[in-house]
Order: structure tokens, then C-alpha cells, then sequence
């Protein structure tokens, strides 16, 4: 591969301790590439509680205002996306925090930057339909550019007692 072959990558973060490794992963590929990095963070939508109940319900029901938790859930992630983005020397413009399907919004995203390489974490699970989780799996079948899709480790291993010591 030669170093221009990618030439911006767009990380897919979600702000997990177990994602860690994906994000150093993104951040060496991009060092490597001189390629640009751009930060996503995806929040789900936080839909009306009425979507969860059973029809027929005939009375009348006060539902709870999701804006207050969709704002507070943007908050948090914009602190932690700020964080990465120092962490990582990614300037804010290249720090994207959305509301919405996250693998439609991946995809979607990619594709107006002009990606060249989506990096996303995923979940290793047994047969073959469970290689990647949903949202890597979206991705992988939608994508308009390369998709690489990083292991995660479910289990960290803890530091022995060898290494406690030092």
C-alpha cells in the first residue's frame, strides 16, 4: 500500500473503555497515511416512550420529555468528544457528534467527507452470522469506501501479580 492510498479515515468512537484499541489503531493508521482523522460519535435517538407501548391503550398518558435526555446525552459526549479530540490532536472541526441510526449515520457521513476508510470497532461473536455486531455488519454491507473493522477485546486482561509488583 502506498501512503496516499488513504488519504482521510473516519474513526467510528463511542466513547467505551473496550473501544480503546480502536482508537489507537485509527490514530497510528493516520499518523502512518498522513492522512487526515475525523471523530464520529453517534447518539441513538432516544424515541417517545408511546413507541414502547402495547396499541389499544385507550386513556390518556402524560409521556416524559426525551429533549432532556437527548441534551444531556449530547452534554456528555461532547466533553468526552473534546477530550479524544485533544488526546488525539484532531482539531474540532474534525469532531462530529450526531443523533441517529449509527450505522446509517456512519455511512452517511463517510460518504459527504469522502472517506477513503471507515475504522470501527466490533464485537468478535461465534458462527457466521455473528462475525461483527449490527452496526459494523451495516456498515461493512453499505459502505462506499474500505471498512476496518477492529476486534474488540470484551475482556481486558488484568495485570498480573508479576507486573503489580513493578
Amino acid at each position: 500500500m502506498k501512503t496516499g492510498d488513504y488519504q482521510h479515515l473516519l474513526l467510528a468512537v463511542d466513547f467505551e473503555k473496550e473501544s480503546d484499541s480502536v482508537v489507537t489503531r485509527a490514530e497510528r493508521l493516520s499518523r502512518l497515511l498522513g492522512a487526515r482523522l475525523t471523530l464520529l460519535h453517534v447518539i441513538e435517538h432516544v424515541p417517545a416512550s408511546m413507541e414502547y407501548l402495547t396499541l389499544g391503550y385507550p386513556g390518556e398518558m402524560a409521556l416524559p420529555d426525551n429533549s432532556d435526555l437527548e441534551r444531556e446525552l449530547m452534554e456528555v459526549a461532547q466533553r468526552q468528544m473534546e477530550a479524544l479530540g485533544d488526546q488525539l490532536d484532531v482539531p474540532a472541526v474534525d469532531q462530529l457528534i450526531k443523533v441517529g441510526s449509527p450505522a446509517s449515520v456512519i455511512d452517511k457521513v463517510a460518504a459527504e467527507l469522502g472517506s477513503d476508510l471507515v475504522v470501527i470497532g466490533s464485537h468478535g461473536r461465534h458462527g457466521l452470522l455473528g462475525l461483527f455486531g449490527s452496526t459494523a455488519r451495516s456498515v461493512l454491507r453499505h459502505s462506499n469506501c474500505d471498512v476496518l473493522c477492529v476486534k474488540l477485546d470484551e475482556h481486558p486482561a488484568a495485570p498480573s501479580s508479576d507486573q503489580e509488583g513493578e
